[in-house]
């Protein structure tokens, strides 16, 4: 996965429009389809309970939010949502064997690690800014340094552009 340069106002316009449309077309989704079902399945005179069918309405409006949301997901106004949430799985992904790919970069000097490290820690900073997550920041820059101080002191060359996620699989 590359890095891409994302408009950061563009990027929490585009997601805060996506989580409001998803969260109103969800609830009245659910509502509609909830009295729906009553309608048709329940007993007349409503003295049954309709915890079953408020519970489809709620479910199936789910699936039908998630699926306008994956249908549109490769349109324009989505680029930069999906291209954080996919950063975001590439970042999880290297976190889930951070331990290990730390220790083979800095011990092993393996060169796969030290190039999953660089994209981690630069992706980490994007997501970041893009997030306005100040708190953390600190200590991912403290990390950053140490791993260029490390590259530089054993004269190596890493390009965090190099990252793919089968590194990962292979480290």
């Amino acid at each position: 996965m590359k890095l891409l340069d994302i408009d950061k106002k563009r990027y929490r316009q585009h997601l805060n429009k996506v989580i409001a449309g998803f969260i109103f077309t969800f609830m009245i989704l659910a509502l509609a389809l909830g009295q729906l079902f009553i309608f048709l399945w329940a007993e007349p005179g409503g003295t049954g309970d309709n915890f079953w069918f408020n519970f489809s309405g709620v479910a199936l409006a789910l699936i039908l939010s998630l699926s306008i949301i994956n249908r549109f997901k490769t349109h324009e106004f989505m680029k930069e949502v999906l291209y954080v949430w996919q950063l975001k799985q590439q970042i999880n992904l290297v976190y889930r064997k951070l331990k290990v790919v730390k220790n083979k970069a800095f011990t092993d000097k393996n060169i796969d690690a030290l190039i999953i490290l660089s994209f981690y820690y630069k992706a980490c900073r994007q997501l970041y800014n893009l997030d306005d997550n100040t708190i953390t920041i600190f200590s991912l820059t403290r990390e950053e340094n140490t791993l260029l101080q490390f590259i530089q002191s054993h004269n190596l060359s890493i390009n965090s552009e190099d990252y793919q996620q089968k590194l990962i699989k292979d480290v």
